[in-house]
């Protein structure tokens, strides 16, 4: 399903982040990332999602070249970003209402659909513009924006950062209900001891 060719990443001459990596991740499996900072999991991250592109090699989604065509790759997929980045003028629930709308999956039960995830994610402001939100409120907006479509690939860089432990516990078992409906999941985090459950396999930086 993913397809991850020989890829290499090198942003000045001398030693890669890292160099001729390949795997394939078959549909329905989550993948930890991890790895100390600044060992490369978050440029790995941003090639998959399309942020960075890699100096050599190739990513292969269903056979689509994933930097060659990232608009149909990207339809099918969700993103929580390491850094908070979100319209500020927009509330957390027109965000929502906005992706599923681009999406073409807008419908009757679309509002509830909001509230629900809104509610299990307990963020009770969802109707007060983002730009007044605080970093764990922020978070919280783009995990329910990742989720909201229910994604055929979730790639999440540190997901949990900024959030208490009820509700890490709760973005878990949400992951687990995305995992068992097939979603594949690449994911980095510092809570790896609580999250070994989750994922099938590692990949450990530096490759």
């Amino acid at each position: 399903m993913i397809e991850i060719k020989n890829l290499t990443k090198q942003y000045k001459s001398g030693h890669p982040i890292f160099a001729d990596f390949t795997k394939n991740v078959k549909q329905g499996r989550a993948v930890g990332v991890v790895g100390p900072n600044g060992s490369g999991k978050t440029t790995f991250l941003r090639i998959l999602s399309v942020n960075s592109f890699p100096t050599e090699g190739t990513v292969k989604y269903k056979n689509i070249d994933i930097h060659k065509e990232p608009a149909e790759y990207l339809k099918n997929v969700g993103l929580v970003h390491d850094e908070e980045t979100l319209p500020d003028h927009l509330t957390a629930s027109e965000l929502l209402e906005w992706i599923l709308r681009n999406r073409n999956s807008w419908d009757s039960s679309s509002i509830k659909k909001i509230e629900d995830i809104f509610d299990k994610l307990s963020l009770d402001a969802r109707n007060e513009q983002i730009g007044t939100f605080s970093t764990g409120m922020k978070k919280k907006t783009q995990i329910a924006a990742a989720l909201i479509t229910t994604p055929e690939l979730l790639i999440m860089d540190e997901p949990l950062r900024g959030l208490d432990k009820e509700t890490r516990v709760v973005v878990m078992d949400l992951l687990e209900t995305v995992k068992s409906q097939n979603t594949t999941i690449f994911m980095s985090s510092h809570y790896v001891s609580d999250e070994n459950a989750l994922f099938d396999e590692m990949i450990q930086f530096p490759l």
